[in-house]
């Protein structure tokens, strides 16, 4: 199995059999991606420097103008798919292996969480993995301490408040907040926070 291969399969949403090849795979970026953000976490990095290590980890280039204050932490890496200018705050973690996309000019918040594997519900399967992307859009503002669940959308413009746990789609240009998210209200283009 390659990389190409393995996300292909996590984007498919087939499960992934415990110890199986896919879940041996998975385990393999794991191990690489621990090595990669030990090297970025534990140091002092220029821009430049940050932006060469995220590429070693995601296997794409860093966007014009991304940016991200670690330390950053992620169990794969390799299906992380950023845009333009998007800004990480520190310690965040991502758990990308089934596909996370951020659009362009959306800024992360610190200690921001999201996730893309759930566990099988029955017991006798628990430890099988299904995996459901996270799509983020262009223009989202995630506030700190966030936590975006498996199979989530957040639509372009959207606001998510701090301390949220985003467990259904967004919708775009409106606020959402709480515990589990709920909307708030439209975003009014014209007036500030």
């Amino acid at each position: 199995m390659n990389t190409k291969e393995f996300t292909e399969i996590m984007d498919s949403g087939a499960e992934v059999i415990a110890r199986g090849e896919v879940h041996q795979y998975m385990t393999y970026l794991s191990n690489e991606a621990m090595k990669i953000t030990a090297e970025l976490n534990n140091a002092y990095h220029t821009p430049g420097e940050i932006g060469e290590l995220m590429e070693k980890l995601t296997g794409r280039p860093f966007p014009e103008g991304a940016y991200m204050f670690p330390p950053f932490y992620t169990d794969c890496g390799k299906n992380l798919k950023l845009g333009k200018n998007v800004f990480i705050n520190s310690c965040c973690q991502f758990q990308d292996q089934g596909g996370i996309t951020i659009g362009d000019d959306t800024l992360v918040g610190p200690k921001t969480v999201i996730a893309t594997l759930n566990h099988h519900q029955n017991p006798d399967k628990r430890a099988n993995l299904i995996p459901k992307p996270v799509k983020i859009g262009s223009k989202v503002w995630i506030g700190a301490n966030v936590t975006i669940l498996p199979g989530v959308t957040i639509g372009d413009g959207a606001i998510i408040a701090a301390g949220a746990v985003v467990n259904k789609d967004v919708k775009e240009n409106t606020i959402v907040g709480g515990v589990p998210a709920k909307y708030i209200k439209d975003i009014d283009t014209e007036e500030p926070i």
